[in-house]
């Protein structure tokens, strides 16, 4: 199949596919009138690639299950490889679940301490008769 077809399929751009192709992740041969060529193998590569990216990965991240693949797996993430990124992976989100939560912590004391602040200097002002 052809660029076109390709990203199609995949659902990204012919450019897209050209950057995975110059950054080694995706390799098309050459028909005689120069145009790139497709199989079923690369289908699959670009579109674990794509799915990758969509989760969050980087790039250079998605090398392992590219490799993966292209080793004859039915899966990307048949791999030791691409098991070990994974696990680095869920260590970053659980890094990141933490500062979230300690940004929230203080948010809501930082809440509660202008609530106190608030009550304290702004007395509700009562209705007179």
């Amino acid at each position: 199949m052809r660029i076109g077809e390709l990203a199609e399929k995949v659902g990204t751009s012919t450019r897209a596919l050209r950057y995975y192709e110059s950054q080694g992740l995706l390799g098309a041969r050459r028909s005689a009138n120069g145009y790139r060529d497709y199989d079923e193998l690369d289908l699959r590569v670009a579109r674990e690639i794509r799915s990758l990216l969509a989760i969050g990965f980087a790039l250079e991240e998605t090398r392992p299950f590219v490799a993966c693949l292209r080793a004859g797996n039915a899966a990307g993430d048949a791999c030791p490889d691409s098991v070990a990124v994974y696990r680095r992976k869920i260590e970053e989100i659980d890094e990141c679940v933490e500062r979230l939560l300690a940004v929230r912590g203080h948010l809501e004391n930082q809440l509660e301490r202008a609530r106190k602040h608030k009550e304290t200097t702004c007395p509700r002002l009562r209705k007179s008769s």
